[in-house]
């Protein structure tokens, strides 16, 4: 992947990614990132993938005031946002360049969007709340989130991608590596990073090991600030 890569860990879905010239914060919710945000030279951009507020935390706004140059790339459902011209709003299948950044959205399984990320030579894939939710439901809204997240994966087959952050939710009991396994067999990303875990990590192991055969190295990253250099 060339030059070194530093992720942090933030908490549930949040992460910090720090490349050769930018940080890229995903789904900031809680944990440290203002004071990185505002120490650092190097260029800031904000995803959000949707309103949930385990996703979205509008604190992450106020840090412009240290950083005016700050980019934000949000999902449309967030509302009530102030019409700044470093407010990029998107919906799922568009695409955009910003600095040197080339993004993709696709949609999700849930609400808002999934984003691919192109920085320099590193794609980023950051799920949101993309994920094959298999419920114990009735059957037919069983088969309609198996059709909705194959459907998903199908028009993300065929993009490259380095790193990947993807829910892995002991909520879904039995189910909670479902739509991981699927992601992995299909789309073979070359790191594979568990999220929206919230304070239940211990199924993470359970995860690493079971997938330590498969095409993707996964690390688990479980402690807020806990750092992975690649």
């Amino acid at each position: 992947m060339g030059e070194a890569i530093t992720i942090k860990y933030l908490y549930h879905s949040g992460f910090l990614v720090e490349t050769d010239k930018n940080l890229l914060i995903f789904d900031y919710y809680q944990g440290t990132a203002e004071s990185l945000v505002t120490k650092s030279s190097k260029n800031i951009f904000i995803f959000s993938s949707h309103n949930h507020p385990d996703h979205f935390n509008p604190v992450n706004l106020e840090w412009q005031n240290n950083r005016p140059d700050i980019q934000y790339i949000l999902s449309n459902d967030i509302l009530d946002l102030p019409k700044n011209r470093n407010i990029n709003l998107v919906a799922p299948y568009e695409k955009l360049e910003i600095g040197n950044l080339k993004i993709e959205t696709y949609n999700s399984t849930d609400i808002g969007v999934s984003f691919l990320v192109q920085d320099e030579g590193i794609r980023i894939f950051h799920a949101g709340d993309l994920n094959w939710w298999h419920w114990r439901d009735t059957p037919e809204e069983m088969m309609k989130a198996e059709k909705n997240f194959k459907n998903e994966v199908e028009k993300i087959k065929g993009k490259i991608i380095d790193i990947a952050f993807f829910p892995v939710d002991p909520r879904l009991e039995d189910n909670y590596s479902t739509g991981a396994e699927y992601f992995i067999q299909e789309l073979t990303p070359k790191v594979f990073i568990p999220m929206h875990f919230a304070d239940s990590p211990g199924i993470l192991k359970k995860f690493e090991c079971k997938m330590k055969e498969g095409p993707s190295k996964i690390y688990t990253l479980i402690q807020k600030g806990q750092e992975l250099i690649l």
